[in-house]
């Protein structure tokens, strides 16, 4: 077995003529840990993934790998392994030969290489397929073998180029539950490339947030969700998508509020500095607890159409200001589906963002340290 290695990218740079796709990239990955790189289409993060793997030559900044710079190291001298999102099988071998490639390249003995391809097959339920052409193979089935071929080489690191894409949604989820017991034994180092947020928070240790070539945000699943850097990324985690409302916190007595719909919604982490200052208010649809209309504290609202999402139901109701606001609950929870209601925020859900810059405002967090 390979032995697991380290990641430190620094001030990585790409730029293809006049446009800059990866731009001071900078982060580190500890050894056995999955950080999952999740950003929009278009976000530089392929580029990253092949400058990493010296597939493609990055303009500035370097690559280590447990502690060597292989910046100018050739690819396969670097001990990655990569499943690509195209897939790259040889096209002249079957689907057992392409997994088994990098095992041949190492010598492995015959019996040892059968085993190994035998059992990385079984996992990813390609084991009946194995001695198909790629062209007699599914899409689902090109991705599941070429993810096979960069797992089964135990690499010291492994690079995944978003390789559930062409899975079927069945398999998908069956992958995302599998994968991270999969990554944990063999302690792999592992960075993954995935635009499905809920696949980046089932995945990953650690999430990366890319965006137009650079890293915005890096932390767990729950910091990123409960507490994103702006409102780019409070919009791309989460279905139904976060409530934003333009609001401008006051002070309340001992307290600081903001106002929706003539109600106040009190701000219990909230430091002096934002009193008077234009902001966006984010809630989260899960956040807000429908009510009777005539609840203390709630926001009167009439609910106009609600829709099943299977284990939860979504409302979407306006405000007496004509504002939209959704919120969900599970679906075996009564609540009034129409007509008047009020809406109750839960407090330490809200979030505020400065509506200029669009940048999460820190607010006290339940611990009483400043969020990050």
């Amino acid at each position: 077995m390979s032995v697991t290695a380290g990641l430190s990218v620094t001030s990585l740079s790409k730029s293809f003529k006049d446009l800059q796709v990866l731009d001071k990239v900078t982060f580190d990955v500890p050894k056995s840990e999955t950080l999952v790189l999740f950003g929009p289409s278009g976000a530089g993060k392929t580029v990253l993934l092949r400058c990493i793997a010296g597939a493609v030559d990055a303009d500035s900044g370097t690559v280590q790998i447990d502690g060597d710079d292989v910046t100018q190291v050739p690819p396969e001298s670097r001990g990655v392994g990569m499943a690509f999102q195209n897939f790259a099988l040889f096209p002249h071998m079957n689907a057992f030969e392409n997994i088994a490639s990098p095992l041949r390249a190492q010598r492995q003995p015959r019996l040892s290489l059968a085993e190994t391809v035998d059992s990385v097959a079984r996992l990813l339920k390609i084991d009946h397929v194995l001695d198909h052409a790629p062209r007699e193979l599914s899409n689902g089935q090109k991705q599941r073998t070429a993810l096979a071929r960069a797992l089964a080489a135990e690499p010291g690191l492994l690079l995944l180029d978003d390789p559930l894409r062409n899975v079927d949604a069945k398999l998908r989820f069956e992958m995302r539950l599998e994968l991270p017991r999969l990554l944990a034994d063999r302690q792999a180092t592992v960075v993954y490339v995935t635009q499905d947020y809920k696949e980046a928070m089932a995945l990953g240790d650690r999430i990366a947030v890319l965006d137009q070539g650079r890293i915005v945000q890096i932390g767990s699943a729950a910091a990123i969700y409960r507490r994103p850097a702006n409102i780019t990324i409070a919009k791309l985690f989460g279905d139904p998508v976060i409530n934003l409302l333009e609001v401008v916190p006051e002070r309340e007595k001992q307290a600081i509020s903001v106002q929706v719909s003539n109600q106040q919604i009190m701000l219990p982490h909230a430091a002096d500095d934002v009193i008077g200052r234009p902001c966006m208010l984010g809630i989260r649809p899960e956040d807000i607890a429908i009510t009777a209309p005539d609840v203390p504290a709630a926001v009167p609202v009439s609910i106009e159409a609600e829709t099943p999402l299977n284990e939860k139901i979504v409302s979407l109701a306006i405000t007496q200001r004509g504002r939209e606001l959704l919120a969900s609950r599970p679906a075996d929870v009564a609540s009034p589906s129409a007509g008047a209601a009020g809406f109750l925020f839960n407090g330490d859900g809200v979030m505020l963002f400065d509506r200029e810059s669009e940048r999460r405002i820190d607010m006290q967090s339940d611990s009483g340290k400043k969020t990050a």
